[in-house]
């Protein structure tokens, strides 16, 4: 992987692993359902005057299919699902599944043809599962069969996600899909609004952690996220979920307290060395699998 592969990477792992944090403070007094629309709507109008002034609304609307499927499989179902399991499972339970993800968007890029998966990388992914099982620790609950069925939708998202933005969406202007994309998420969750709307004043710190989820975790991580994928492509920029427990572990430990276990001591260095191998550049297929193989571009172009 590049030089800027690894620090849109870095950056990435951070802005997406600190949600967990904001959105379990926030949840204490805010709906997921308000949450997961106000996330988006700030997000929406934030970008909106930037993506306005670069026309990067123009060539979106023949693609409009591909961008609501996006939309709905990114960002409507997992964020809620998201933060309706953080209202119920514990932290371990969460960033155990969604460390799941990069083995998920391997198994659909590989029956898919799109991806090349040799021994290295196979061993990179295996590697940094078992080391974020290990930052997660042994407490792990699964008996709400409910929110795990939540967060196995959140965990198919989140692995899909990429792909379409890969193979359907890598030609448009990124930041005309991610507002538009951000619009209509808030479009879905606005008409529910009103039924969850809290009874009572809302903390200030729960107001700031909405106001960080929307501008740091959604529409910078957004731009971040785009970037990573036409740099490193999909799969890669799914081992984000590796070191995403290891952040939230860490500033959950900071900030709210929680303890450190051995295994992140173990786990951590796991997941480091899982994501190396697991990105690294392959070596070049065989002249023969390159003139029939598809889609072998992404691989040779890490």
């Amino acid at each position: 992987m590049t030089r800027r592969g690894w620090i849109l990477f870095a950056a990435l792992s951070l802005f997406w692993g600190i949600p967990y944090l904001f959105i379990r403070v926030a949840v204490v007094e805010i709906d997921p359902l308000l949450l997961a629309f106000g996330r988006t709507f700030l997000g929406a109008l934030l970008l909106l005057p930037i993506a306005l002034r670069q026309g990067a609304f123009r060539s979106l609307l023949k693609h409009w299919r591909w961008i609501l499927l996006f939309t709905v499989i990114e960002i409507v179902v997992p964020w809620f699902m998201l933060g309706t399991a953080e209202t119920r499972l514990n932290s371990s339970t969460t960033g155990l599944f969604i460390a799941v993800v990069p083995l998920i968007t391997a198994i659909l890029l590989g029956v898919l043809g799109h991806d090349r998966f040799d021994a290295r990388r196979i061993t990179g992914l295996l590697l940094g599962f078992a080391g974020a099982a290990l930052l997660v620790g042994l407490d792990v609950h699964v008996d709400d069969l409910l929110a795990v069925g939540a967060l196995g939708l959140v965990t198919i998202g989140y692995a899909i996600g990429p792909i379409i933005i890969s193979r359907k969406l890598d030609d448009l202007p990124p930041l005309g899909v991610i507002t538009a994309s951000l619009f209509l998420a808030a479009a879905v969750y606005a008409p529910f609004t009103p039924l969850v709307w809290p009874d009572r004043m809302v903390s200030a710190q729960a107001i700031s952690s909405v106001v960080v989820l929307a501008v740091v975790c959604t529409a910078g991580a957004f731009l971040v996220m785009f970037a990573l994928i036409k740099e490193v492509g999909p799969s890669r920029m799914t081992f984000i979920t590796y070191i995403n427990p290891a952040i939230a572990i860490i500033l959950g430990a900071a900030i709210l307290h929680e303890p450190l276990t051995i295994g992140l001591a173990i786990g951590f260095p796991l997941v480091i060395i899982g994501s190396i191998l697991g990105t690294w550049k392959s070596k070049p297929a065989p002249p023969e699998a390159v003139a029939t193989g598809p889609d072998l571009a992404e691989e040779r172009g890490s």
